[in-house]
């Protein structure tokens, strides 16, 4: 059987074959028998990594060791809660990081806690270990980011809706205008619309231009009035 090491865009840990094409870290999830404990995460710093580097060799789920978690892709990274590794995929936490200044009005770029810290703050509730969703106008959204629709996590892409799932993007939508739930957390919402480049996965681009077929995916997205919530600005 997999492991329980996927993360979702909705920042839940689930057991599936599919492979990722990024790895994280939140600490030392599992126990000796490779399963989850209740925590999920063990410090602020949920980093994504490249799957190979330097020639590092890894059994996934080593007693002592941090869990390796798997994404199918960055934008799936982003919205659980990670950001760019800064030893691995340096030129991606600097190209993070300016962005962040530019969102956030820095005079210089942040450091790793300073940005670590404030992402935790507006990911998850602590207490509840419960995801922090917000509502944003349609238009003010950018690419790369997800949204919560009938519960399940939809990319936005392209200036279209791609319904996620464990293997790639299996599904297409239309997006129009209104309010919707964004579940990527805000602070990098912000650095999406600042610029930073994310990378998706392939399916992306391989989904059609179609719904499946009827009532297999949303055709469109409905806005609608908002309802207060939860924001993480």
């Amino acid at each position: 059987m997999p492991l329980q090491n996927r993360v979702t865009p909705l920042g839940e840990i689930i057991a599936d074959p599919a492979r990722g094409t990024l790895m994280g870290n939140r600490g030392i999830l599992h126990d000796g028998n490779r399963e989850l404990g209740r925590s999920r995460w063990k410090h602020k710093a949920w980093i994504a990594c490249t799957l190979a580097f330097r020639g590092r060799k890894r059994t996934p789920m080593t007693p002592g060791r941090y869990t390796e978690l798997f994404f199918l892709d960055e934008a799936t990274a982003l919205a659980g809660g990670h950001r760019p590794c800064a030893e691995c995929r340096r030129a991606d936490f600097n190209a993070y990081r300016t962005a962040w200044a530019t969102a956030h009005c820095l005079d210089a770029p942040p450091t790793a806690k300073a940005m670590d810290d404030m992402l935790h703050a507006h990911r998850v509730k602590s207490r509840l270990r419960e995801q922090v969703h917000h509502t944003k106008a349609v238009a003010d959204i950018p690419d790369g980011a997800f949204v919560l629709i009938d519960g399940a996590p939809w990319l936005i892409w392209k200036r279209r809706l791609l319904r996620w799932s464990a293997s790639g993007y299996d599904c297409v939508g239309e997006l129009s205008g209104g309010l919707l739930t964004v579940v990527t957390p805000k602070p990098s919402v912000d650095v999406l619309a600042a610029g930073y480049r994310v990378t998706v996965h392939d399916s992306a681009s391989s989904s059609g231009t179609e719904p499946a077929g009827p009532g297999a995916c949303i055709s469109r997205s409905r806005g609608r009035k908002s309802r207060g919530g939860s924001d993480r600005s």
